[in-house]
């Protein structure tokens, strides 16, 4: 039995806590939120996030961050991307040298670039600074549904820890030592869907989605090597397999947004209506900024962008996507 506490108490880290103590772990959830720590205690159940999903008592759910961290074997961080360093800043005074830190949130810092372990490691440089990403939605973790993740650790040993704290016979996990594409892949997969969402408000077809799944993996994958990750991942669970889920999921807010902004609403509207943090559009301009950092083509990345936060109109993005000078689908590919 290990000790575990989650840092976050939204859909994802209540899912998570469930599944640690399901496998046996003893967890404590921490959330800033005191009125969300009064409701997590009183309802014994996430009834905004995870409805009809109980938390048993064995879960210690409290606003004091030294509780959700010193002792514990693992500390996972799961607060939403754009509160990642500033909780992990406040996180710091209390992490031991070579404590186990598990990020399982997804994103990139707009002002700095960075992911969010390089975020987390400027913060709390004592900590082991992990990540465990793959196609994992939240209510479906928190149901039981078998789901298939990666984790990704600097060290083997690490990552096979990790492997088994979180393993079981619904939650199955691989180790990978590729860090960087892990991240990338998993934040960047939600510009992409995005345009997914806006693809389905505008009415368009399977067809529209397959092509945006495809050539937006291609976009991650080009842009992801030119960075150092490995061409490996952005085809496995944390690229190509998380990329699928959130295009195509009822689940994945960032599909809903994007589908309310292909209906007509603004970004903030959508945003409102979701009720949620909408990744991609906080990972949107930072993808925009690295393509252009690393001289890298993304096409679909540069017409969110526009949608987002230039007025664009969904539909003449599409028409500009599709009416672009004709290309070689993989360049690296010979002609006899």
């Amino acid at each position: 039995m290990a000790r575990a506490g989650v840092m976050g108490a939204g859909s994802w880290g209540t899912a998570l806590a469930l599944l640690l103590s399901k496998n046996g772990h003893e967890v404590t959830i921490w959330s800033i939120d005191k009125a969300e720590v009064e409701m997590l205690k009183a309802k014994r159940e996430h009834v905004d996030k995870l409805p009809g999903i109980p938390i048993p008592e064995s879960i210690k759910i409290t606003n004091n961050i030294t509780e959700g961290i010193e002792g514990m074997d693992i500390v996972v961080l799961a607060v939403p991307s754009v509160f990642t360093r500033s909780t992990a800043r406040a996180m710091c005074p209390y992490v031991k040298d070579g404590q186990i830190l598990v990020n399982v949130s997804k994103g990139i810092e707009e002002t700095t670039l960075m992911t969010m372990t390089e975020q987390i490691e400027e913060e709390i440089p004592q900590a082991n600074v992990t990540v465990l990403s793959g196609p994992s939605h939240a209510e479906e973790v928190g149901r039981e549904i078998p789901t298939t993740v990666v984790v990704g650790a600097k060290d083997q040993k690490t990552a096979e820890y990790i492997q088994s704290i979180f393993m079981s016979r619904v939650f199955r996990v691989y180790t990978s030592p590729d860090i960087l594409g892990i991240e990338l892949g998993g934040s960047l997969k939600n510009v992409i869907a995005l345009a997914a969402g806006m693809a389905d408000g505008l009415g368009y077809g399977d067809n529209t989605k397959a092509a945006l799944i495809t050539r937006g993996m291609a976009e991650i994958s080009r842009l992801g090597i030119k960075m150092g990750g490995k061409a490996e991942t952005f085809s496995g669970l944390a690229g190509m397999g998380d990329l699928i889920v959130t295009c195509a999921s009822i689940h994945s807010r960032n599909r809903k947004a994007g589908y309310l902004m292909g209906k007509g609403r603004t970004m903030q509207e959508a945003m409102d209506e979701v009720k949620m943090v909408v990744e991609g559009v906080y990972s949107a301009k930072a993808a925009k900024a690295l393509a252009r950092k690393y001289d890298v083509s993304m096409p679909i990345v540069e017409e969110v962008n526009k949608i987002l936060f230039e007025n664009k109109k969904a539909e003449d993005a599409v028409s500009e996507l599709m009416l672009r000078d004709g290309k070689i689908e993989h360049s690296d590919l010979p002609w006899e």
